[in-house]
């Protein structure tokens, strides 16, 4: 994670950001992990369900700043 930023920081931003997001581009590709594409709908869940996943993909999405 970022130095500065509390992973429920990132949580939050993701979901301000994710509510913001038009229905008909939730799926598609926001970035690409381990070379799987990660759509907005695919990083939801896994930010929802708190997956293995999901700090690496928050930090991913900080990273490009996209929230």
């Amino acid at each position: 994670m970022s130095n500065s930023i509390a992973p429920g920081e990132l949580k939050s931003r993701f979901y301000k950001v994710y509510a913001n997001v038009p229905l008909n581009l939730r799926n598609e590709i926001v970035l690409v992990l381990d070379k799987e594409p990660i759509s907005w709908s695919v990083a939801y869940i896994e930010i929802e369900t708190s997956s293995a996943r999901a700090e690496q993909i928050l930090t991913e999405l900080e990273k490009l700043s996209i929230i």
